[in-house]
């Protein structure tokens, strides 16, 4: 069993019942029954809880004549994530920005909780960035269909009708490892700049594990980028006309 988290813990201690009746309602059974919490799962809920209550309060505070830093955040991260999809060259893209930010927001969040004496990233442990890309995966197929009809079904066939046969399965895979790639590339890279940082903390004591945790402050931005680059695209593809 993985060292426990203090929070999940608590989580294991006080409602162990909850968990357990959850995963009966869907035909599950924990491998722990009496400790069924898991960190990955405890930190993914620590940090939606997190992040709603800082939504509440920046809603709270909303101001055009006198933003707040808070805002002034939210303001640039919005701003950031509505020139990508404007680069990408989504048509309409004010209409998929919510979900692109929120994918940014809470892929972000998760990887910097990690950097909390006594936390873990979520993103470490692949059931959370395979969700993530799940739900992209989805998402932008669903986009798809809304967009372009059932005529969304077309750009598997190539560009001429006699190419179909050839196309259609290597589209078809290549949309679906989709996922496969999505996944893999955050939890490899999270995992292994989580395991390299707390190598070097364990091993110094001032310098160099300032060093290395601005570098886990980088990958973590930088994963979270390219995870919400790459679904910008796939929903740039799926909802174009001209595709």
């Amino acid at each position: 069993m993985e060292h426990e988290l203090g929070l999940t813990s608590l989580f294991n201690d006080y409602l162990a019942g909850l968990a357990n009746a959850i995963l009966s309602m869907v035909g599950m059974t924990a491998e722990h029954a009496e400790r069924p919490w898991q960190n990955w799962l405890v930190m993914e809920l620590l940090v939606v809880a997190l992040l709603m209550v800082t939504v509440a309060i920046l809603r709270a505070r909303l101001s055009v004549d006198k933003p707040g830093k808070l805002q002034h955040i939210f303001e640039m991260v919005w701003g950031f994530i509505n020139d990508t999809v404007d680069q990408v060259g989504i048509h309409h893209g004010e209409i998929y920005a919510p979900y692109i930010a929120t994918v940014f927001i809470l892929i972000l969040s998760c990887n910097l909780i990690g950097m909390i004496p006594g936390l873990e990233a979520p993103t470490m442990v692949p059931y959370v960035p395979a969700g993530l890309a799940i739900v992209t995966f989805i998402y932008y197929n669903f986009r798809g269909f809304q967009a372009n009809g059932i005529g969304y079904l077309k750009h598997l066939a190539g560009p001429v009708a006699w190419l179909a046969p050839l196309m259609i399965p290597i589209e078809l895979i290549s949309h679906f490892v989709r996922p496969l790639s999505l996944t893999v590339r955050l939890y490899g890279n999270m995992f292994a700049g989580e395991q390299v940082t707390n190598v070097f903390l364990d091993l110094t004591k001032l310098v160099i594990p300032v060093v290395f945790m601005a570098l886990h402050l980088f990958v973590a931005f930088v994963q979270a980028y390219v995870f919400t680059l790459l679904t910008t695209i796939y929903v740039s593809t799926a909802t174009s006309h001209e595709h």
